[in-house]
């Protein structure tokens, strides 16, 4: 890898897990499942305040049609995924728990698009920033902050670097791979668009190096595609949690991000590949987010495989369209192994941030018995943000909120290298996140 578009990342990032890849999908291009009989779409897809419902039980739709919105700014708009009929709107619990309305639509089997879909007239920074807004897209890695909204920053606030994240750093997922390998001018095409529109200086493609096949076609479409020579590709060493903002911000530009800050503070905005990739998409036809890829894997579930499905669809439906159960699962999570979340039902439908679907068997799993911590200081080396796990989870028994924040709290990114690394078993980052919730109940008295 000798080429002028290949860099070596700046700086070296302290801590962090070697995970098992479990790459069993990588070979496998997105297969399109039909879409199913109903779909459910919460009002709550997003960081951020819901939308409301902008339909009533009765109305027809189709694909692409606005069903929800917010005058909020932190928002995203909501869009319909299939055609048919609402027959219902009522509160649910997602889940992650919160509780929100959801529009229920009955697919009539026509997905006919929606007749004013059209491409966006964009000639300014604003009219771009309002056909993300417009688009519904947020963030397709997982976090799920609306991207508008990431990327409306003032023209002088000294934000000069792209960094586009396909690190993809997680066991088992593999649909931002396939993004590079498939989609691999709709991502060039996407960062130009945010390049020219936003006008960042210089912009940074991050790849694991478990990823050649990436890497050589991103390289490939750079040398012929860039001709400023201001899209770089820097593969990564393939370690987790490599893919994480903070993290990639260091390696791409040895800019630390402080404590309770953004990467936009440091002068860099950091973008989810298959994110950039959708903006080419929306901008070329007018399309709104209401579909996505994600990957079902796991030793549970019958066929593995990259599918792309409605936003809406109950798992169920998903895991039956991969053949079903192979055994009975011994947990199912939505997302990876390491950051996802683990579900008891799976009658709960994609959201927009769901990128994966992991149907796990007795063999995927090794479950450690909780024993006493042995001061062997595993968890702080572990730990990318220097934290003191064992520490905080000390001062979260006792209840003692100053010394919670005294040694960072908030900071913790729950990435998961703590518990992964510890040899005692121990639940560390529900013992963080027990003590980032009484930080923030003695906030609320």
């Amino acid at each position: 890898m000798h080429s002028s578009q290949i860099i070596k990342p700046v700086k070296k990032v302290k801590g962090g897990v070697m995970v098992p890849h479990s790459k069993n999908t990588k070979d496998m291009p997105v297969n399109r499942l039909p879409a199913p009989e109903l779909v459910c779409l919460p009002m709550s897809q997003h960081i951020g305040a819901p939308c409301q419902p902008v339909v009533k039980v009765g109305d027809t739709v189709k694909v692409g049609q606005l069903i929800g919105d917010s005058d909020k700014y932190i928002s995203a708009p909501i869009h319909a995924s299939v055609s048919g009929k609402v027959t219902a709107i009522k509160e649910m619990r997602t889940a992650t728990g919160l509780v929100s309305q959801a529009v229920f639509i009955e697919n009539d089997g026509e997905m006919a698009e929606y007749e004013d879909l059209k491409a966006p007239k964009i000639d300014t920074r604003e009219e771009f920033i309002k056909a993300v807004r417009d688009s519904g897209l947020v963030g397709l890695g997982g976090a799920g902050f609306p991207t508008h909204v990431k990327l409306n920053f003032k023209p002088d606030a000294g934000i000069d670097t792209l960094i586009i994240n396909a690190a993809e750093c997680e066991p088992y997922i593999t649909v931002d791979y396939r993004e590079c390998v498939d989609n691999s001018w709709h991502v060039f095409n996407g960062i130009h668009l945010v390049k020219d529109m936003l006008g960042f200086k210089k912009v940074i493609i991050a790849v694991e190096d478990n990823k050649p096949e990436a890497i050589k076609i991103l390289e490939r479409i750079a040398e012929k595609d860039d001709e400023k020579n201001e899209i770089k590709l820097m593969p990564l060493k393939s370690k987790y949690p490599q893919g994480a903002e903070k993290m990639m911000v260091l390696s791409a530009t040895g800019r630390k991000v402080p404590p309770g800050k953004l990467p936009a503070d440091v002068g860099c905005v950091v973008m989810n590949v298959a994110s950039a990739a959708f903006i080419a998409r929306y901008v070329r036809k007018g399309r709104p987010l209401v579909s996505r890829s994600l990957t079902v894997d796991g030793s549970a579930v019958a066929n593995p495989q990259n599918v792309r499905v409605p936003i809406g669809t109950e798992i169920e439906y998903i895991i039956q369209s991969c053949g079903g159960y192979k055994e009975d699962p011994v947990k199912i999570v939505t997302g990876g192994p390491m950051m996802g979340a683990a579900i008891v039902d799976t009658a709960h439908p994609i959201l927009k941030s769901n990128n994966a679907i992991l149907v796990l068997g007795k063999d995927d799993i090794s479950v450690k018995r909780e024993t006493d911590c042995i001061r062997c200081g595993r968890c702080k080396k572990a730990c990318p943000l220097n934290l003191m796990p064992t520490v905080i989870e000390r001062y979260a028994r006792s209840r003692d909120v100053a010394a919670l924040q005294h040694f960072g709290t908030m900071v913790c990114m729950e990435c998961g290298s703590c518990a992964y690394s510890c040899p005692a078993g121990r639940p560390l980052v529900q013992y963080m996140r027990n003590a980032k919730a009484i930080i923030r109940e003695e906030a609320q008295k």
